[in-house]
């Protein structure tokens, strides 16, 4: 006994679309794809930031992580940003963090690093335990406005907060 349509007494499918397992696999695998790289791969076109950096710079500023206060521990600051905003692992977050703080990755650093964030020959950044930040002035410029409906609020990944 095969039926195209279900009998659950609900609304019954006006049709059923067959579909090789393969073509569904290669269509939804690329549109996973494209929404990966769309929402985390490539910056931001209105302030070239990834999601990454924009959600690191933003759990610095709401623990008042600024240029005029103290370096913080980066493993604090990893681990705020991972637990608020950005559950994707701690050393996504950490590199992402120490790329900022580098002068010769970036032509104006975002973040004010203490110790040893790598090097231009490739040397990678000390552990987080080992480093400490704060957020460069330029930084917080581009925070400035936060409060006063400069940017949309969404919910963060588990609805306990909003993230710009």
């Amino acid at each position: 006994m095969s039926t195209d349509t279900p009998d659950d007494g609900d609304e019954p499918a006006d049709r059923v679309e067959h579909v090789r397992v393969e073509d569904e696999m290669e269509q939804s695998y690329i549109d996973y794809a494209m929404s990966v790289i769309a929402g985390r791969a490539l910056p931001d076109v209105r302030d070239g930031l990834k999601p990454v950096h924009r959600r690191i710079l933003y759990a610095m500023h709401e623990d008042g992580i600024t240029s005029g206060s103290g370096h913080r521990k980066s493993s604090s600051i990893v681990g705020t940003t991972m637990g608020d905003y950005h559950p994707h692992g701690d050393s996504a977050i950490y590199d992402a963090l120490a790329r900022m703080a580098q002068d010769f990755s970036m032509r104006a650093p975002l973040v004010d690093g203490q110790g040893n964030f790598g090097s231009i020959d490739g040397d990678p950044p000390a552990a987080m335990r080992y480093t400490e930040a704060r957020m460069a002035p330029i930084a917080e410029e581009l925070l400035d406005d936060i409060g006063k409906d400069t940017v949309d609020f969404s919910s963060n990944y588990d609805d306990r907060l909003t993230e710009p």
